[in-house]
């Protein structure tokens, strides 16, 4: 769109004629935008699953990390220790993951993924792939490359200020 609030040529998506304003500066405004959308999509395309905000990312950290400690993985999705004791509850409730005690050190859990836990992921993947895809297509593989490289390095300089991720 241009400042005036008109479309651009080639500019696809439905004309809304609500400006940003200052928001139109804010790339946060920009991603979060998308992100519920996405997120309402795939809500609504696993309302059946009864999928519970946190579980299938949980799982999916689990997977690609077998062995990965609650604490761990409370930091790797970004949630508090006491929700994340519910979601590992949750996955071990429906048999998608379980607790095994650390060979190194007692006191921890070990998660890992069920094989059960695994072909739920897989169709959960098949979903979320279906689901980008209806917005990713707008974009060629370089650009795709480029802006999961931009969204990296953007979310790593969290670390670098000592925010914990």
């Amino acid at each position: 769109m241009t400042q005036s609030g008109r479309k651009q040529p080639g500019h696809q998506g439905p004309e809304t004629g609500i400006q940003l304003g200052r928001l139109d500066e804010f790339i946060g405004f920009r991603l979060r935008r998308i992100q519920n959308q996405l997120s309402r999509d795939f809500a609504a395309a696993t309302a059946d699953r009864n999928l519970r905000s946190g579980l299938f990312s949980s799982l999916a950290i689990i997977a690609a990390n077998p062995g990965i400690s609650q604490n761990e993985l409370s930091g790797a999705v970004g949630l508090d220790k006491s929700i994340t004791v519910q979601i590992v509850d949750e996955l071990e409730k429906r048999q998608l993951a379980v607790r095994k005690r650390s060979q190194t050190d007692r006191r921890r859990h070990a998660l890992f993924a069920t094989d059960a836990g695994q072909t739920y992921l897989d169709e959960l993947f098949d979903i979320m792939a279906r689901t980008e895809d209806i917005v990713l297509h707008q974009l060629s593989r370089a650009e795709l490359g480029l802006l999961r490289e931009l969204l990296d390095r953007m979310y790593q300089a969290f670390d670098q200020k000592g925010i914990p991720l």
